[in-house]
């Protein structure tokens, strides 16, 4: 990496700092519309330092220049940061310090602290923060006059889906919505919530099926502004005049600011998703709050857990020829990369009925890569897979019939007792919570331990949290429910599809991790309450050559069984004899030892 490029571009914005009057600027890893994943236009924070996790946020003074993220990136910030003069502050971790607070204690004793940020990519909560002690400057798209060659933002074909409810029926609900809030129209600018109320999907951001819009809902009408230049393609045309009969307008996307003086009455707005700049541009009355298409979305339909299993059955076969492949590659002494496998992955999806992409960047990592939670596989010198050691691949699919991802580390070969020991009690964490029977109510803050305790046990832990909510053909991460530590009150309810991905990396060496996605279902009344748990929808055998079983209790190994067989039984018929007979051994009934 040219480290270099990174410096001069920060100094080129000390310089725009100078210029202006700035004191300080701050840069989001974020876009428009708070999206988890950026489009490349929005990608601020790589383009000025080089770093690529997903989450990262940017703060330049004249004498600092800094990056917030979590533990899920620290290795990998302080890697590509270096030469940069920009330097890591780490969040998630005991005695944090936040930017807000960096800042008070960086500017102490200074009057009149002018903040640069680019307010479209801000929302609102984090401004109201940063106002209570200093002077906001709203920039919008702040990098345009030193990022010359700065992606337009993208307009793919958009398309219809019938996900088992109509965009009218979501419509008179959110009316319903209104009216019990007293609000006479709402503004949506998070772009799941948009495709899922409109029942639309598109690719206008990698790995997710999203359209770049707004949309704007009153008692009387929906306006939808997406149009980013003119529509050339028969799919849009058609998804458009579906919507029209639907009474939907279609806009230009830049003009929705020119339509907030025809907002009548009181509109509701969620501050945490809803940009800055655009709300400084509101005239009329607010109410803030949380939206409430991220809870209804969440909660899947019976059209959409079916089409879920059917996603992961496909993804399945996928997984499991691409185990075989992999096994028979490397007997028959092939040179097979980490990037050679994410491509072979990539290539058994897109066969598959439905496919429309991946649903992130495939993490391929071998040996002391996989140490790193979010590891980039490198396209160029990628690490060669030897008979030996831990392997992890975090990967998923894009379907029309729903979203998956799944992790699974395999034991290539011989194995350390240290690689088995953490193996076998990631292993025992996953299957300790996949099992868990919970009263209604429960929060996934509440559960998360249940993944942790054989780690913990053994003094061992992971940083990242343990379960994220997944979208029917939408983000492969979704709220407002997950299973982590935080402590998020929102109860894990039936229908919500979250993850069980418990790991271990040790720096250096390896990292484990297991990931299946859970269906939340009805476990029936006792007298004690309503009971609610688990269905696991992914389908992929887990690998038993590295289980130190002697871990493991009994009731864990039968669900090991039981899950193996399951595997085995639903995809056997849908595999290559040479694959199926090769899962047959490999989900053999294990005993205790």
């Amino acid at each position: 990496m040219d480290s270099n490029k990174y410096s001069a571009r920060i100094e080129s914005l000390r310089q725009l700092m100078r210029d202006n009057g700035w004191d300080a600027v701050i840069l989001t890893g974020s876009d428009p519309h708070s999206s988890e994943y950026p489009a490349e236009r929005w990608q601020q924070v790589k383009w000025l330092t080089g770093f690529t996790g997903e989450a990262g946020d940017v703060v330049v003074t004249m004498d600092h220049a800094g990056l917030w993220t979590d533990t899920r990136y620290f290795i990998q910030a302080v890697q590509q940061l270096e030469g940069s003069g920009a330097v890591l502050h780490k969040t998630r971790v005991t005695g944090q310090v936040l930017i807000p607070e960096w800042l008070d204690l960086h500017f102490k004793g200074k009057d009149d602290v002018r903040i640069a940020v680019d307010g479209l990519c801000q929302n609102v909560s984090a401004i109201d923060e940063l106002e209570k002690n200093f002077t906001v400057v709203d920039v919008p798209d702040l990098l345009s006059c030193l990022w010359t060659e700065r992606p337009e933002i993208p307009q793919t074909p958009i398309f219809a889906i019938d996900p088992g409810e109509s965009r009218l029926q979501k419509i008179e609900w959110l009316r319903s919505f209104l009216e019990e809030k007293s609000c006479d129209c709402i503004l949506l600018t998070s772009l799941d919530e948009i495709a899922w109320m409109l029942n639309v999907r598109a690719s206008d951001i990698e790995y997710n099926p999203l359209v770049i819009s707004y949309l704007l809902v009153s008692r009387e009408d929906v306006k939808w502004f997406v149009q980013k230049g003119q529509i050339e393609d028969s799919e849009t045309e058609a998804a458009f005049s579906e919507l029209r009969s639907d009474g939907v307008y279609i806009l230009p996307y830049n003009d929705i600011s020119l339509y907030f003086n025809d907002i009548e009455g009181r509109l509701y707005i969620d501050e945490s998703t809803l940009n800055y700049h655009l709300y400084s541009l509101l005239g009329c009355d607010t109410l803030a709050g949380t939206s409430p298409v991220v809870f209804r979305k969440s909660i899947k339909n019976p059209t959409e857990i079916k089409g879920m299993k059917e996603a992961h059955i496909l993804d399945g076969t996928a997984m499991e020829k691409f185990l075989f492949w992999l096994e028979k590659s490397l007997d028959a002494d092939k040179v097979i990369t980490e990037w050679d496998a994410a491509v072979k992955l990539g290539q058994l999806r897109s066969e598959l009925s439905g496919y429309q992409g991946d649903s992130f960047e495939t993490i391929s990592a071998y040996g002391k890569g996989a140490a790193l939670p979010h590891y980039i596989t490198p396209h160029d010198n990628a690490p060669v897979l030897r008979q030996e050691g831990l392997y992890l691949c975090d990967s998923g699919g894009q379907f029309t019939s729903g979203t998956t991802d799944i992790t699974r580390t395999i034991p290539l070969g011989e194995c350390s007792e240290l690689e088995k020991e953490d193996y076998t009690l990631v292993l025992k964490g996953h299957i300790d919570l996949a099992m868990a029977i919970f009263p209604e109510g429960t929060a996934g803050c509440q559960i998360d331990a249940l993944a942790r305790n054989p780690l913990w046990k053994a003094k061992r832990n992971f940083g990242h949290g343990t379960g994220h909510g997944v979208g029917y053909f939408l983000g492969v991460h979704e709220g407002p429910q997950d299973i982590r530590q935080n402590f998020n009150r929102q109860s894990l309810t039936p229908g919500m599809i979250t993850s069980d991905e418990p790991g271990i990396y040790r720096e250096g060496l390896h990292g484990v991790r297991h990931e299946n996605l859970l269906l939340c279902v009805d476990k029936g009344q006792s007298e004690f309450g309503h009971w609610y748990g688990f269905e696991n929808l992914t389908l992929c055998h887990f690998d038993t050559s590295a289980i130190l079983w002697e871990l493991l209790d009994q009731d864990e190994i039968d669900w090991l069984n039981d899950y193996n067989r399951h595997v085995y039984n639903t995809l056997a018929p849908m595999l290559p004899p040479e694959v199926a007979e090769w899962l047959k051994a490999k989900t053999l009934l294990s005993n205790r030892k």
